[in-house]
């Protein structure tokens, strides 16, 4: 079995330096903003220790045979999603394509959020607390603001870019090698000053203890949508970074790794916020009831407003740490449409990058120019915006099909057997026939609920 060096020169591809960079960068990829502000939201609003419960199953089930599905897909073939179906034959190209566009439809308004965040990490550090806490009219005047806002979002782009830029060993490795340790270390530490708070207790009891009268078909559902959303899945990454691979690098013990890492920092996400909303507000319904940039950019600013003396340096940390997890994501993203670019037109990085750069900064301007001239484009009905727009399409449409077809295409076309043989290069599998059981049946099952569920909840069907 070949080195990762040695892999690199024999097929003239980037390789990761070895099963440590990968494991870092994926779980890096994975622990985004879905982590930060998703998923304590979603405990709390289905009572607390069951969806727990129910998001580990997922994550160490589903999760984990997608992991190795896609990482092993990506290894077999040593190229990105669009070369990695059309190794299989020509016919299957539509599959790579079709998951290839997700992290290009992604990237834009994933950036934009970043803004937000290097935004209100600026002002926390430049002393303007007090002016965050006002009920929201701080992050809508910012946000229809489009000088103001495109100029954060620039910010926060360039940053991806230098670090795709410098390439996976210099660049991406060594920034996930400093951000991904540093973001657990504060995260353990705004969990434990949150858990010392007086009133945090009951915070934690509300967050662990589970509440078996919230479990509906709604928890289930979310807490498989969260599962897909936190582990990069159906969006090209798993399978960029496995071509990244060597062939010793064990894959089973890999994905179990990062899958442990994602859960490891979602239940830290959740002890950061909810003692604290408790500590501070006497109840979790702030959270329950706030998701996405409710909760981060208005909620969590009264929080932590009424956190007494340390308030300022706790939300510059914080911020700092979801500062930390968007850009990991945003860097796999960046990294995931740089390589399909660059194997597609067989063309350099730098040229692949520049390509890459140029689409993810001009749609970023449409985005952000969607809270201001551009509102009245409002794609999901009144109020909502193009940002809404690109994530519901993205997200509740493209990936659930995406993982679909995949699942389709290993399970019923190629055969589960061809990607057994890949993971058994560098250690034994013996799940091998529930992983593969897994593929074939109850994964198309679940993405079909989960397909349904969230394009129903988008027209008003039913709310979850």
């Amino acid at each position: 079995m070949s080195t990762s060096t040695e892999y690199a020169r024999e097929t003239g591809r980037a390789a990761w330096s070895g099963k440590l960079a990968f494991v870092l960068s994926a779980a890096a990829s994975a622990v985004g903003l879905g982590a930060m502000w998703r998923f304590p939201y979603l405990a709390a609003k289905y009572g607390g220790g069951t969806f727990l419960i129910t998001y580990l199953v997922f994550v160490f089930t589903i999760g984990i045979a997608l992991l190795l599905l896609e990482t092993s897909l990506g290894r077999k073939t040593g190229q990105s999603a669009i070369g990695a179906f059309k190794a299989f034959g020509k016919k299957y190209l539509f599959i790579g394509v079709f998951m290839s566009a997700v992290p290009f439809i992604i990237v834009p308004y994933y950036c934009v959020i970043g803004g937000w965040v290097t935004k209100y990490l600026a002002a926390y550090a430049a002393g303007e607390a007090s002016q965050l806490v006002d009920g929201g009219t701080y992050f809508t005047s910012f946000i229809t603001n489009g000088p103001e806002s495109i100029i954060f979002m620039l910010i926060f782009m360039v940053l991806t870019y230098i670090i795709v830029w410098r390439g996976v060993n210099k660049g991406i490795e060594k920034a996930n090698l400093i951000m991904m340790p540093a973001l657990i270390v504060m995260a353990l530490g705004i969990a434990i000053y949150s858990l010392m708070l007086p009133g945090a207790l009951d915070g934690v009891v509300f967050y662990l203890i589970p509440d078996v009268s919230k479990f509906s078909p709604e928890l289930v559902i979310s807490a498989l949508g969260q599962t897909f959303f936190t582990l990069s899945l159906a969006m090209g990454i798993m399978v960029t970074y496995g071509s990244y691979l060597d062939k010793s690098t064990k894959l089973t013990s890999s994905v179990g790794q990062i899958a442990g890492t994602t859960f490891g920092v979602s239940l830290l996400a959740g002890f950061m916020i909810v003692p604290a909303t408790f500590a501070t507000m006497g109840s979790g319904e702030a959270v329950a009831e706030n998701s996405g940039p409710s909760l981060m950019f208005v909620v969590l600013p009264q929080v932590f407003q009424n956190l007494g003396d340390f308030a300022g340096i706790v939300a510059t940390v914080f911020f700092l740490l979801v500062l930390f997890a968007a850009l990991t994501s945003s860097i796999s993203l960046v990294e995931t449409c740089t390589s399909i670019v660059a194997d597609g037109i067989h063309c350099s990085r730098g040229k692949a990058l520049t390509v890459v750069a140029v689409w993810t900064t001009l749609m970023g301007l449409v985005v952000t120019l969607g809270y201001s001239s551009l509102d009245f484009i409002q794609p999901l009905g009144e109020g909502s915006s193009i940002l809404d727009f690109l994530d519901f399409i993205s997200n509740s449409v493209m990936m659930p099909l995406a993982a679909l077809m995949t699942c389709v295409f290993v399970g019923w076309i190629i055969g589960p057997k061809t990607l057994e043989d890949e993971v058994m290069l560098s250690a034994p599998f013996k799940a091998r026939k529930v992983w593969a059981f897994s593929i074939r049946y109850i994964a198309p099952i679940v993405l079909v609920v989960i397909l349904v569920a969230y394009v129903a909840q988008t027209l008003g069907f039913f709310s979850m």
